[in-house]
Formats: structure tokens, sequence, C-alpha cells
């Protein structure tokens, strides 16, 4: 359980976003507010207010970021997309909820016939959604999306997006010192600060050493965000001057040391397939791979539900190299089969909240199983629309920016754009085996729509074109502050 420091930290960040309000640019409040919200804010603790969603460490620093940006530093977020297609999936995603509550109003019983005797025990009921929580899901899926609102009108530009780089690096830098301590003494640190470890603990073991994560979820989650580090500063060392570049190669050493350190495959992969396209692959042909992995993220479900996934193939594969990747695989597998056959009763608009979407045993109620992937998760919850939504929500970005790039000239375009889209490719193909859907995602999303936009309607936000480092490049602003880089 949590302690009182816990509580005290969910409490007081209101206060320290205010003070990154008052005291830096607008941009990096907003990046500040989220990123150190999320890294050091505790886990699972969270405070359950009536008829609105829990306040915890993803919802509290989205709620107060858009709070303060529009009424301290009265800078406007607009909540209403200009692409029409954006505009058709925001609908979806926040008001595709509708058909989900109202559909499953039918509480869940659980019994047990006593022996041969025609009498039967209710051994559990899982009560069904009522109207009044049409209200809560509604507002939750608003505040979900509130960094996607942030990003699309203040982190769209040039200097946004280096912030965006800029800012990650920094985070990881200064996270990497508990993430060694860790790596060498076991994962403590959220056990010392918030009086609980927030997971299994025998999931930090791998290779004879141990995983960190701090006061994350799960080490994968850690070592994705060392993985977002990776690829801001790649971009950032390609466009370094000089003997600056030096210092910016020494940080992206040792970036990749420490992914190396967090001991986990698939993100290992994906800076390993990835970087290199960074650093020297046209924006063009990075359009083109994400746009591939963000169909494969979206056709996933579909290729399961039709069995066309070759399972065993994939594990027979593995097991030669690691058996305990391949039996951890085979156990994601076996638990998506079982959720994906739950979904198949309710396929439109899912089973809700509650855990209705979980398969549990007829008569105990005890759950048989457990959901790793964030694409089964929501595909149980709200059904095909709510899928839809969200991956829509997610991918419709990347679509729009290739569309817009693709016959414009590169030097035109922002130079940092490639690592925000390469950041929200790999955590596209992470939510098919990791729930690893998190705030900064939302963020991504948005940075890279509201850069898109500004291609497509160069009068959007009313802000002429600048030149940046000697170039004339799109998405730039002249009323935009002056950053120095802190690498």
């Amino acid at each position: 359980m949590p302690n009182s420091v816990a509580y005290l930290m969910l409490m007081a960040w209101p206060l320290a976003s205010v003070m990154m309000f008052w005291r830096l640019p607008t941009e990096r409040a907003i990046l500040w507010c989220l990123i150190a919200g999320y890294l050091i804010l505790p886990p699972v603790a969270e405070f359950d207010l009536p008829l609105v969603p829990d306040m915890d460490k993803a919802t509290i620093p989205s709620v107060m970021a858009f709070v303060l940006c529009v009424l301290m530093v009265r800078r406007p977020v607009s909540l209403w997309p200009r692409h029409p297609a954006a505009r058709l999936l925001l609908v979806l995603f926040v008001l595709g909820v509708i058909p989900t509550v109202i559909t499953n109003t039918d509480p869940l019983i659980f019994q047990v016939m006593a022996g041969s005797d025609p009498i039967v025990f209710l051994t559990n009921m899982i009560p069904g959604m009522k109207l009044r929580d049409l209200g809560s899901v509604v507002i939750n899926q608003l505040i979900v999306v509130l960094p996607f609102f942030l990003a699309r009108r203040h982190l769209s530009t040039v200097e946004g997006q280096r912030e965006i780089a800029v800012a990650i690096v920094a985070a990881i830098l200064a996270y990497s010192v508990l993430g060694l301590i860790e790596i060498r003494l076991s994962p403590q640190m959220n056990v010392w600060i918030y009086g609980f470890f927030q997971h299994d603990f025998s999931q930090t073991i791998r290779q004879g050493g141990y995983r960190p994560l701090v006061f994350l979820e799960h080490p994968l989650w850690f070592a994705l965000f060392v993985t977002y580090a990776l690829f801001c500063a790649t971009v950032l060392f390609r466009e370094a001057p000089g003997r600056d570049r030096v210092r910016k190669g020494i940080v992206l050493f040792y970036l990749l040391v420490l992914l190396y350190l967090c001991k986990s495959l698939a993100t290992q992969l994906y800076a390993l397939c990835l970087i290199p396209v960074l650093l020297w692959a046209p924006l063009k042909w990075q359009l083109r791979l994400t746009l591939l992995l963000g169909a494969v993220a979206v056709i996933y479900p579909m290729l399961r539900n039709l069995d066309l996934i070759p399972t065993e193939a994939i594990l027979a594969f593995i097991e030669p190299y690691s058996a305990d990747r391949a039996q951890s695989l085979g156990y994601r597998f076996s638990n998506e089969e079982l959720m994906l056959n739950r979904a198949e009763e309710k396929p439109w608009f899912g089973w809700g909240g509650w855990g209705r979407n979980l398969v549990r045993h007829p008569e105990t109620s005890l759950i048989v199983s457990v959901p790793d992937g964030r694409w089964i998760i929501v595909f149980g919850s709200f059904g095909w629309l709510g899928y839809i939504a969200e991956m829509g929500m997610l991918t419709f970005p990347i679509y729009l920016l290739w569309q817009q790039v693709r016959r414009r000239d590169p030097a035109t375009v922002s130079p940092y754009i490639g690592a925000i889209v390469m950041m929200l490719a790999a955590t596209l193909m992470d939510m098919l085996l990791n729930a690893t859907l998190i705030p900064f995602t939302w963020l991504c999303a948005g940075s890279i729509l509201g850069y898109a936009e500004r291609l497509k309607y160069p009068a959007l936000f009313e802000k002429p074109r600048a030149l940046f480092d000697g170039k004339q490049v799109i998405g730039t602003t002249s009323d935009a502050p002056q950053h120095r880089s802190v690498m």
C-alpha cells in the first residue's frame, strides 16, 4: 500500500506545476509538468473521487498542464483539430464510449449449484454500468487526450519539437542515476520513497541481474523511455554543429549502454533497427517505415481474429535463442486467445469497465486471464469502435505528415520531427505486447498532427514563417522563445 509520502506527492504536484508555469516558458513548462510528473510521481496511488476519473500520476499532470496553460499564462488550446478526419476520430474517441455504457447495464452474476440439489448459491456479482457513469467515462476520455491538444497547439513548431527532444534526453540522463542504483542494488526506489513495490519482483530479474523501473509501472516502461531518449539524442547528434557533436555523441553512447543494461530485448530491437534509419535515411523513407509499423499495429487484431498470425512459428523461432522469452511470449499469446474469445461476445462496443472485459471462472469469479497488450485491453473494453478511434487518433497524424512531406524539399521540414515520429511508431509496436500507452505518447501524436496541419494549412495558428539555422523551415514561429541547449 502507498504510504503518506505517495499521496502528499500527488497533492503537491499542482503547486509544483504552478511553479513551472511561473518560471519557465510555456512550451517547456508543459513538457516538464507532464514528463517529470510521470517519472517522479508514485505509481498505483490515486485519489478515487466521485463522478470523475481517478486522479493519479497520469491524469493530475495532464489536467494541471491544460488548466495552467489556459488560465494562468492565457495561451489558447484548441480542442478541435482542423483536418476533418482528425475531427471524426476525436468525436468517435470521446463519444464512442456512450454505446459501450448503454449496452453494459446488466450485471455479471457468478453462481454455483450445491451438489445435485436444485439450490444455487450466488458467489459474486460485478455490477453493470449505470447511466451516471457516462459523465465519468466521457470526462476520462477527454483527460486522456489533453496532452494531445496541448502538443498540437504549443509543441508542433520546430522550436517546440526541439524542446521535446532536449527534455526527454535531459530527463533520462537525470533518471538514469536512480536506474543505475537499481541495476546494482535491485529495484528498491519505490519501496524506499513510497513504501511499496509496484509490480511482480520476479519480472525485474533477467540474465543474472536486475532491470530498473524506479517509479514506473514495469521495467519495460523504463527501457522504453530510454529508447525515446536514444531517438532524441540521435537527432540532436545528427543536427549538432562542430565540437558540440562530440558532446552529444558521448550522450548517445551512454544511453546505448544504459539501454543494454535494461535487459529488454524488444526495446533493444527498436533501437537497433530505427537509430540507423534516423541517422542516415531521408525523412520520407523514415515516414514510409513508420507508416508500415502503424499499419501493422492497426490490423494486428484483425489478423489475430482470423488466426493469421503464426504464433507457433514465432515461438519456435525465438525458443533456441531464449527459452524464457519464448515462454513469456507464449503466455501472452495464450491470454490473448482467452481475451479475444471474450471480446467476440460483444465485438462492436465491448464490455466496458469494472474489469468486465476479463475472463473469469464461471463459479468463483476469479480472474483467469492477464491482459498485457494495450490493443486487447481496448478491444475488450470498447470493441471495434473504441479500438479504431484510439488507434486512428495515434496513427492518422503519421499519415497526414507523410502526405504533406512527400512533395516538399526536406530542407524546409523540421529536423526534429523524425525522432517524434519514431517514438510514436515504437510505442505503437510495443502496444501489441504491452500496455505502454502513456500521456507522452499522446503528446507525440499531437505534436505530429499539429505540425502536419501547419504544413497543410499555413495560416492555421496565424504565425509567420521564420529563418531557422539559415534555412526557411516551415513550422517555426517568430515569437518563440530562444532556447539554449542543456546537453
